[in-house]
Protein backbone atom coordinates (compact mmCIF):
# COMPACT_ATOMS: atom_id res chain seq x y z
CA UNK A 1 0.00 0.00 0.00
CA UNK A 2 2.79 2.33 0.50
CA UNK A 3 3.94 1.90 -3.07
CA UNK A 4 -0.21 2.85 -3.92
CA UNK A 5 0.11 5.83 -1.81
CA UNK A 6 3.66 7.43 -3.30
CA UNK A 7 2.13 6.69 -6.91
CA UNK A 8 -1.09 8.49 -6.07
CA UNK A 9 0.77 11.12 -3.96
CA UNK A 10 3.36 11.42 -7.16
CA UNK A 11 -0.02 11.75 -9.46
CA UNK A 12 -1.35 14.83 -7.69
CA UNK A 13 1.64 16.54 -7.32
CA UNK A 14 2.03 16.43 -10.70
CA UNK A 15 -1.36 17.02 -11.36
CA UNK A 16 -1.49 20.01 -8.77
CA UNK A 17 2.25 21.19 -10.06
CA UNK A 18 0.99 21.77 -13.62
CA UNK A 19 -2.79 23.62 -12.65
CA UNK A 20 -0.55 25.97 -9.96
CA UNK A 21 2.38 26.87 -12.04
CA UNK A 22 -0.51 27.60 -15.05
CA UNK A 23 -2.48 29.55 -12.73
CA UNK A 24 0.84 31.65 -11.26
CA UNK A 25 2.18 32.11 -15.02
CA UNK A 26 -0.79 33.33 -17.20
CA UNK A 27 -3.49 36.49 -16.80
CA UNK A 28 -7.01 35.94 -15.43
CA UNK A 29 -7.56 36.34 -19.82
CA UNK A 30 -5.36 33.79 -20.36
CA UNK A 31 -6.67 31.09 -18.15
CA UNK A 32 -10.37 32.20 -19.44
CA UNK A 33 -9.01 31.35 -22.74
CA UNK A 34 -7.84 28.23 -21.24
CA UNK A 35 -11.23 26.83 -20.37
CA UNK A 36 -11.40 28.55 -16.68
CA UNK A 37 -14.30 30.66 -17.30
CA UNK A 38 -14.77 30.49 -13.03
CA UNK A 39 -11.82 33.32 -12.82
CA UNK A 40 -14.00 35.81 -13.79
CA UNK A 41 -15.53 35.24 -10.20
CA UNK A 42 -12.13 36.15 -8.45
CA UNK A 43 -9.43 38.76 -8.16
CA UNK A 44 -6.28 38.18 -10.03
CA UNK A 45 -4.62 38.14 -6.48
CA UNK A 46 -6.96 35.18 -5.67
CA UNK A 47 -6.44 33.39 -8.88
CA UNK A 48 -2.63 33.84 -8.04
CA UNK A 49 -3.04 32.37 -4.52
CA UNK A 50 -4.78 29.09 -5.12
CA UNK A 51 -1.78 28.67 -7.98
CA UNK A 52 0.59 29.18 -5.30
CA UNK A 53 -1.47 27.02 -2.55
CA UNK A 54 -1.44 24.27 -5.51
CA UNK A 55 2.35 24.18 -6.34
CA UNK A 56 3.46 24.40 -2.28
CA UNK A 57 1.16 21.50 -1.63
CA UNK A 58 2.49 19.87 -5.04
CA UNK A 59 5.73 19.75 -3.64
CA UNK A 60 4.49 19.01 0.08
CA UNK A 61 3.37 15.86 -0.83
CA UNK A 62 7.07 14.33 -1.70
CA UNK A 63 9.54 16.57 -1.13
CA UNK A 64 9.56 16.15 3.08
CA UNK A 65 8.98 12.44 2.62
CA UNK A 66 11.37 11.97 0.04
CA UNK A 67 14.12 14.18 2.15
CA UNK A 68 12.68 12.56 5.11
CA UNK A 69 12.90 15.98 6.83
CA UNK A 70 9.35 16.70 8.23
CA UNK A 71 7.51 14.06 6.52
CA UNK A 72 4.49 14.95 8.52
CA UNK A 73 3.76 17.44 5.55
CA UNK A 74 3.00 14.97 3.39
CA UNK A 75 -0.41 14.30 4.34
CA UNK A 76 -0.76 18.09 5.84
CA UNK A 77 -0.35 19.30 2.08
CA UNK A 78 -2.92 16.49 0.87
CA UNK A 79 -5.07 18.25 3.60
CA UNK A 80 -4.92 21.27 1.93
CA UNK A 81 -5.36 19.91 -1.26
CA UNK A 82 -8.82 18.25 0.42
CA UNK A 83 -9.98 21.63 1.11
CA UNK A 84 -8.84 23.18 -2.46
CA UNK A 85 -10.97 20.46 -4.07
CA UNK A 86 -14.26 20.90 -1.82
CA UNK A 87 -13.79 25.02 -2.53
CA UNK A 88 -13.68 24.33 -6.47
CA UNK A 89 -16.16 21.80 -5.99
CA UNK A 90 -18.61 24.61 -4.67
CA UNK A 91 -17.75 27.51 -7.49
CA UNK A 92 -18.00 24.93 -10.04
CA UNK A 93 -21.09 23.47 -8.84
CA UNK A 94 -22.35 27.09 -8.70
CA UNK A 95 -21.49 27.89 -12.14
CA UNK A 96 -23.21 24.92 -12.89
CA UNK A 97 -19.85 23.33 -14.58
CA UNK A 98 -20.43 19.99 -14.07
CA UNK A 99 -17.61 18.31 -16.17
CA UNK A 100 -15.11 20.46 -13.78
CA UNK A 101 -16.99 19.03 -10.82
CA UNK A 102 -16.36 15.61 -11.64
CA UNK A 103 -12.33 15.50 -11.99
CA UNK A 104 -13.01 18.00 -8.46
CA UNK A 105 -14.16 15.02 -6.92
CA UNK A 106 -11.34 12.76 -8.51
CA UNK A 107 -8.65 14.73 -7.39
CA UNK A 108 -10.60 15.03 -4.06
CA UNK A 109 -10.73 11.39 -3.36
CA UNK A 110 -7.39 11.29 -4.21
CA UNK A 111 -6.01 12.96 -1.85
CA UNK A 112 -8.22 11.59 0.83
CA UNK A 113 -7.05 8.91 0.16
CA UNK A 114 -3.38 10.25 0.81
CA UNK A 115 -4.84 11.94 4.03
CA UNK A 116 -6.32 8.66 5.18
CA UNK A 117 -3.07 6.85 4.34
CA UNK A 118 -0.39 9.14 5.22
CA UNK A 119 -2.51 9.74 8.54
CA UNK A 120 -3.06 6.23 9.83
CA UNK A 121 -1.84 2.89 8.95
CA UNK A 122 0.81 4.13 6.61
CA UNK A 123 2.59 6.90 8.04
CA UNK A 124 6.08 7.75 7.74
Amino acid sequence: MNVVLWIIAGLLALAFLAAGSMKLLRSKEQLKEAGMGWTDDFPAGTVKLIGGLEVLAAIGLILPPALGIAPVLAPLAATGLVLVMLGAIVVHTRRKENQMVIGNLVLLALAVVVVWGRFGPYSF
